[in-house]
């Protein structure tokens, strides 16, 4: 681990609760100081919501675990204040490369297209994640009380509110909140409180995992290979991350010896196997298996699960802490809707119906992984090593060999807040909003994505579309208008990304940056209503 944050970061403190013999009080307590949780909690404290969050360690994550961000994850770390940062540290890449023994096969591109802010992936370890996201936390302090070293122990809710006992080193006190947001990972504290199991599949299949650091002169870019001379009949994995640590993954065999694999020694000599002759340290080590599985609702009244405490799935495809991330991209916006008073609390429902999509669609891949890089018969392991011989001339077959289909963001398209799209429009309703380099209305360059509302807005890509006084007036007061003329929509490259990735239309903007309806030219009032009511109710 870095050694500027190889210490205790949170300082513990006594909850004034305790020498009071008071009850704390707050909009939402979050459980667990992860990302995830966070995430949620600067979210929430820029949409001027009063957040306590516990967590039961007092330092940053040990090792560097998660590591790959995607590019819709930077974007909402973007809107949270510390995207920047995170590309500026990070390991930038988009290029991946796929082996079979030591032949490469063939290679990817995650985005050949210039034009976004934000790169494909970033790899990051989680430690300076959680320590930029802390740091940014102090930027809100009456809205966010941090409270380390602290440990749920019971919970209780009525039709009201919720209430969490917790005990500390200082003693034990409780905390009532409006919602709880449990973000406590995948042993998760709260979600054995409620008795909820995961349901899914979980694999035998297993991986050591190494973080190495060495002076090495390998490019930017995400190797895997099967069967490689190394590391005979199994797979692996190298990732370049800062500082220069690599993160490296053998499969294992089912019946793999956990404490033998991950003794020092015998974890180098795999190392010096694959990267013979080069000087290295050792870092950290873990071993991991395949999990694919959820709990089979994320809302519990007034308790909602996000993250690992939700839904886990196995590290290829880098879908676990994205995903989480994205569950906080989705419920916080509602959050605030709803203790504004602006909508009816069965809004959280939609959380439910967007975020299992999202989770199933991240099992469904992340299990189509395993069962590709693992075989469970003859027939599959010919059809495997066949699509790999094709894939080197064929790039049908490319197509078909998953290595760990990478992160992307899940449509909501069909989902029950979205206004169906017309025919023959650029994007679908349900999608997220796509990137492009605009011009604000002072001429100076920007981001789309950083432009629009942090409520709903109405972005018009057509430029000459006549936007009056009056139908303005009339709009409902918590859309904001993005209107984008000839000057706006053009980078300095005279590229106009906007209207090549848009068309000309007019689309009505969640917070979330999903698209929520779409018309082909300027909508009339009621038609925008019906849309935003769909979402928010008639109140």
């Amino acid at each position: 681990m870095n050694e500027a944050i190889n210490h205790a970061i949170f300082n513990t403190q006594i909850a004034p609760e305790i020498a009071d013999n008071t009850i704390c009080q707050t909009q939402i307590v979050i459980v667990g100081a992860g990302p995830i949780g966070l995430a949620a909690a600067i979210d929430l404290a820029m949409r001027d919501i009063k957040v306590v969050l516990v967590d039961k360690d007092t330092g940053v994550a040990d090792g560097s675990r998660a590591i790959c961000w995607a590019k819709r994850t930077l974007e909402i770390f973007d809107r949270l204040g510390v995207g920047e940062t995170m590309v500026a540290k990070g390991v930038t890449w988009q290029v991946g490369r796929t082996y079979w023994g030591d032949d490469e096969i063939y290679q990817f591109d995650l985005l050949p297209e210039k034009g976004h802010k934000n790169p494909a992936f970033v790899n990051l370890q989680q430690y300076y994640v959680e320590d930029y996201l802390v740091q940014r936390c102090q930027d809100f302090p009456q809205h966010i009380d941090l409270r380390f070293g602290t440990t749920i122990d019971a919970v209780a809710q009525n039709g009201k509110k919720v209430t969490a006992n917790v005990s500390s080193e200082y003693g034990d006190y409780q905390i009532e909140a409006d919602y709880l947001l449990a973000c406590d990972g995948a042993h998760s504290k709260t979600r054995h409180l409620l008795n909820l199991d995961f349901k899914g599949q979980h694999f035998t299949e297993k991986f050591l995992i190494a973080d190495v650091k060495m002076d090495a002169p390998f490019p930017k870019e995400r190797w895997f290979w099967f069967e490689p001379n190394f590391h005979a009949g199994q797979s692996a994995l190298l990732h370049k991350q800062p500082d220069n640590i690599y993160r490296i993954d053998f499969q294992l065999p089912p019946d793999a010896d956990d404490a033998f694999e991950t003794q020092a020694e015998n974890v180098k000599k795999r190392i010096q196997t694959m990267l013979p002759k080069r000087a290295f340290e050792l870092e950290w080590v873990s071993i991991y298996q395949f999990h694919c599985r959820r709990i089979e609702k994320f809302i519990h009244q007034r308790i909602i699960f996000a993250g690992d405490s939700a839904h886990i799935v196995s590290p290829f495809g880098a879908r676990g802490g994205n995903g989480g991330i994205q569950d906080v991209d989705n419920l916080c916006w509602k959050l605030e809707l709803i203790l504004q008073e602006k909508a009816e609390a069965n809004l959280l429902l939609s959380y439910d119906e967007e975020r299992i999509h999202g989770a199933d669609e991240n099992i469904k891949n992340s299990a189509r992984t395993t069962k590709f890089m693992s075989p469970n018969s003859d027939i599959e392991m010919l059809f495997r090593n066949s699509l790999l011989q094709l894939a080197s001339t064929m790039p049908f077959a490319r197509k078909l060999i998953n290595a760990g289909r990478l992160s992307v963001p899940c449509s909501l398209n069909g989902k029950s807040l979205q206004t169906p799209s017309p025919e023959n429009t650029h994007l679908q309703s349900g999608m997220v909003c796509p990137d492009a380099p605009m011009r604000d209305k002072n001429g100076k360059s920007c981001w789309l994505l950083n432009c629009l509302s942090a409520q709903f807005t109405l972005l018009i890509t057509d430029s000459k579309a006549v936007l009056s006084d009056e139908w303005r007036d009339k709009l409902d007061e918590s859309i904001t208008v993005l209107h984008l003329a000839d000057d706006d929509a053009n980078d300095d490259n005279s590229e106009n990304f906007i209207e090549a990735r848009y068309g000309k239309a007019c689309y009505l903007i969640r917070p979330d940056q999903h698209i929520t309806a779409i018309w082909q030219t300027i909508p009339k009032h009621d038609s925008i209503t019906a849309a935003l009511h769909k979402i928010i109710g008639n109140r």
